[in-house]
């Protein structure tokens, strides 16, 4: 077991940038877990506590089968666990913003585990902001809505909201960046004194809060502020995140920040510098008065190294977009 070193900053004092929105209901699709949870007492009682585990980076496909090995060690740990749920934040497939078959594929594998399963979209999914070799766009969007559900949700668990959201849609100025962060503020509004974990693909930073744009890495800077003020204005207490194949632990105010390992491969010298440790695992978020995180280290799961098979697996793109 291991756990990332972290820093502390406090996110208050950034302006409030969000425009007013509209109400909006829950996904249709998040409704069809509340009768699991409601067969569940015990994902209602706030006395016990719930355990929820964190999966990320997975890049599962069948026509690049390079990492698929990793997966069933994978399912075999969560099953062992016996989690109450499991979260993926991104990075399911190893080209699903490119075939449909990736996603199947990997959602497959997903829904055959013993627990029901929330996904947010990763940029291997539905594509990497508006960026120009392969962005985000409606088809993508759809695909994913189609093949494993809304970008972005919330679901309530008595005193907690879990939210997930679309991390590749913002800073890019667009109507979908501007519905979810609409979208956002009403889900936080209406928690009705629940406290918030948030669940997403991209860290809100790589270095330090208050960074300028770090590219493909992180959120870009005005949205990080929107959030900050968001994570600032109400009872966030964790904002967890995968995308840089890294462990580590941070706070930010009274919130934790969460980068959880990534469980396909790790990276070498081919990418920048990146804080946390370079290992392959999971993460386990127990919440009941408060939320505890522990990052494991999962022994089973073979160290692939990306730099190795870089040409197979992502012929066009050599450099930070291959992550």
């Amino acid at each position: 077991m291991r756990t990332g070193s972290g820093w502390s900053w406090n996110c208050h004092g950034f302006e409030t940038l969000l425009s007013s929105c509209r109400p909006r209901e829950a996904h249709a699709w998040t409704a069809a877990l509340r009768p699991w949870f409601k067969d569940n007492p015990e994902l209602s009682q706030v006395s016990k506590t719930v355990r929820i585990i964190q999966i990320t980076d997975t890049h599962l496909g069948p026509s690049k089968p390079h990492f698929n090995g990793n997966w069933q060690p994978l399912a075999d740990w969560i099953s062992g666990e016996k989690p109450d749920l499991v979260i993926h934040t991104g990075d399911l497939s190893v080209d699903g913003a490119v075939t449909a078959e990736d996603l199947e594929y990997s959602v497959n594998l997903l829904n055959a585990l013993p627990v029901p399963v929330l996904s947010v979209p990763g940029n291997h999914d539905i594509g990497h902001m508006d960026d120009e070799a392969q962005p985000v766009d409606t088809a993508r969007l759809e695909r994913w809505r189609r093949l494993v559900g809304p970008e972005f949700w919330f679901e309530d668990m008595d005193n907690w909201r879990l939210i997930g959201l679309n991390s590749l849609v913002f800073g890019t100025d667009s109507n979908w960046e501007a519905e979810q962060f609409a979208w956002l503020e009403d889900t936080l509004k209406s928690a009705a004194g629940r406290r918030i974990a948030i669940f997403a693909h991209k860290p809100l930073f790589v270095d330090f809060p208050e960074e300028g744009d770090s590219g493909y890495w992180a959120v870009r800077p005005a949205a990080r502020k929107r959030l900050f003020d968001l994570i600032g204005r109400h009872d966030i207490a964790l904002h967890a995140s995968g995308h840089l194949h890294r462990a580590w632990t941070g706070k930010l105010g009274d919130a934790d920040l969460v980068w959880a390992p990534a469980s396909a491969f790790v990276v070498g010298a081919m990418v920048r510098e990146l804080p946390g440790e370079r290992i392959l695992g999971a993460a386990i978020h127990t919440f009941a008065e408060d939320v505890r995180t522990e990052i494991v280290e999962i022994a089973e799961l073979t160290p692939f190294l990306l730099d190795d098979v870089l040409d197979e697996v992502y012929p066009p793109a050599k450099e930070e977009a291959a992550i």
